[in-house]
């Protein structure tokens, strides 16, 4: 098909709706469950679904009938955890942690006898009652989310635009096109108070209208894709599951600001996004919604993929320019901003996958629609890449200003394992770790930013009570100084500094100057490094510095570790009582800190000990023992 302008559009998608939907199978496809086996679980359906005789072809214009099954692969459905997942439509049935062996039970007593099989779907037992949620409108992990971004996400085949576009897909794209101007577009956008959710928060609409003013014989829009946080998947299952929402949200902004090209630049890590991204941006062209005079309009639009290299710095927006023109990705001072002088010298906006995605939904159903979820300061919702020491991880979205204690404890279900909560790190290696004390805190633009933290792109890591927060922060500046590009003195040799300061306290060598050296270095590096990696890099540090200081003053003064993590705080101890006097444990210790002689039982010199273990592996009496220092240990 190829849509010559908007009535034929809107006749082919009130077509799709009035056809009769079969049953639907829906197979989990994202990455998460692909990595568990859903490949598997799709195949296995294929197979049992024709032995039985169903059918399983997707046929819209088939009467409606109890052996006519649709079988789709989605997108991302959530809860990454309990894959590979399958839910069945109308009902809503879901069915978590399937494997190819549990296929054949599915079809003949949910397809075939319309029964549930309790064992695969989602429960939890309490004071010995159990209790079973197996529709997915009851589920717990659902019940506080609202899917704006995250509609079609798990519920849709990413790779049909059919499918999207019974979902009203690119009706926004139509409207915009062929009855508004880009002026109205920009002022719907300003009017919704959309805000940037790669995490600077800056105002959509004042991007785009700072490069709207700007004349111009070209400019470009750029969708941001690198999404380099640990842990961080929102942008990702984003492209996956819902590819075309991404290019519609691209194509209003080119239009908006009057450019006529734009590139989406995701990392080459992501295979599964930009072959999903390649289909729908073929599918598009072919159905006139990308390309020459779209829709019959003066608007002509194309898209370019950019695959990256994965470098974390190309997340910030210049250095992401200089990339996509084939240059180092390394940032440069800014004004000129992108805006003003960007791809090629020309006036260019880049907006998050996330941000994009937003955009059709606030033209579909209006600014005030979109306002009415969040804050009056941070409208809409916010989609969380969920992990850590939680037992609901997975990809969740929720209205902005639900406070962490509702995330981590009635979407996220709480610590596993009766563990007691200690913090959460928000905004990725950027971000900051909160406390206890802020777990009724609102999750907007400003409260972050109050408590030290940032929104970031959405990752947020749950800890617990076994988690070492100094080794934390060690953790996300080893990251962040290795994926320094090295152009600001700052960032390049203030991170370098950090971290080997941070590495000297969760070794049991630092002293308090060390501590306030930590500070003051971190401090500087906020304040001097060019780009916003140097700016926010010191953050993990600073935040854990203001809430966790005592945690920090026991590893320098008592030496102790409280969490029992880092290596340099145990010590291996002989036991004189069942040393055999063998030897074994001299002859591996790589540094000879092990004496002792035949019936005298062996000793371990503990200020030579590099705390290896290989003694404790080649004890075979197991007299040697592992303790924890205390604060009492002298």
């Amino acid at each position: 098909m190829h849509f010559k302008d908007r009535a034929a559009l809107e006749g082919y998608i009130e077509q799709l709706k009035s056809r009769p939907q079969p049953r639907r199978v829906l197979v989990c496809m994202g990455t998460g469950c692909l990595a568990k086996g859903a490949q598997k679980v799709y195949q296995s359906f294929v197979e049992t679904l024709q032995r039985k005789g169903l059918n399983v072809e997707v046929d819209m214009d088939t009467s409606e009938s109890s052996r006519h099954f649709a079988l789709c692969s989605t997108g991302c459905m959530g809860i990454c955890e309990t894959g590979p997942r399958v839910r069945i439509e109308p009902e809503g049935i879901q069915y978590l942690r399937v494997s190819p062996e549990d296929v054949e039970e599915i079809v003949e007593e949910t397809l075939e006898k319309g029964n549930i099989v309790y064992r695969l779907v989602q429960q939890e037992t309490i004071n010995g009652e159990t209790r079973y949620w197996p529709l997915v409108k009851d589920d717990p992990f659902y019940r506080k989310q609202v899917r704006v971004v995250l509609r079609n996400c798990g519920s849709i085949d990413p790779e049909s635009i059919d499918e999207y576009l019974r979902n009203d897909g690119y009706r926004a794209l139509a409207k915009v096109v062929t009855s508004m101007t880009p002026d109205e577009v920009i002022a719907e956008v300003t009017k919704s108070g959309l805000r940037g959710r790669g995490g600077g928060g800056f105002p959509t609409g004042r991007k785009w209208q700072f490069a709207r003013m700007v004349k111009a014989d070209l400019k470009y829009v750029v969708c941001n894709g690198d999404e380099g946080d640990p842990g961080a998947f929102m942008n990702r299952c984003l492209m996956e599951g819902d590819p075309h929402a991404v290019l519609e949200g691209l194509a209003i902004a080119g239009y908006a600001i009057g450019a006529r090209e734009g590139f989406i630049y995701v990392r080459a890590e992501y295979p599964l996004a930009v072959n999903r991204l390649r289909k729908a941006i073929e599918s598009a062209y072919q159905a006139g919604l990308l390309g020459e005079n779209i829709l019959g309009s003066d608007f002509s639009f194309d898209i370019h993929i950019k695959e990256g290299a994965g470098a974390f710095v190309c997340g910030e927006e210049t250095a992401l320019i200089a990339s996509i023109e084939g240059k180092r990705g390394m940032p440069r001072p800014r004004p000129p901003y992108p805006a003003q002088s960007g791809l090629w010298g020309k006036p260019t906006i880049i907006n998050n996958v996330e941000t994009l995605a937003n955009v059709p939904q606030i033209i579909l159903n209006g600014a005030e629609w979109f306002r009415s979820f969040g804050t009056p300061s941070s409208p809409g919702t916010k989609t969380f890449a969920l992990t850590g020491k939680v037992k609901n991880t997975g990809l969740v979205e929720v209205p902005m200003g639900i406070t962490l204690r509702e995330l981590v404890f009635e979407v996220g279900g709480g610590i596993p394992g009766n563990k007691s909560f200690k913090a959460v790190q928000i905004g990725g290696p950027s971000g900051g770790c909160l406390t206890e004390a802020h777990l009724d805190l609102p999750i907007d633009y400003d409260s972050l930013c109050s408590a030290g933290a940032i929104m970031g792109s959405g990752g947020l890591v749950v800890l617990d009570e076994d988690t070492c927060i100094v080794e934390v922060a060690r953790f996300f500046m080893s990251f962040t100084q290795s994926e320094s590009c090295g152009k600001c003195v700052p960032c390049r040799e203030g991170t370098k500094h950090l971290l080997g300061l941070l590495q000297k306290i969760v070794n049991g060598t630092a002293s308090m100057e060390d501590l306030e050296l930590l500070e003051e270095t971190a401090q500087v590096v906020k304040d001097a490094s060019l780009c916003g990696l140097g700016k926010t890099a010191p953050n993990p540090v600073l935040t854990t510095l203001r809430y966790f200081r005592d945690e920090y003053i026991d590893h320098i003064v008592h030496r102790i570790c409280p969490a029992h993590v880092c290596q340099a705080m145990k010590e291996y101890r002989i036991d004189p009582e069942k040393c055999k006097s063998c030897g074994k444990c001299a002859r591996v210790c790589p540094v000879k800190c092990i004496s002792g002689r035949p019936r005298i039982p062996y000793v371990i010199d503990q200020d030579r000990c590099i705390k290896c273990g290989s003694c404790f592996e080649a004890c075979p009496f197991d007299a040697i023992t592992v303790e924890w220092r205390r604060k009492n240990h002298e």
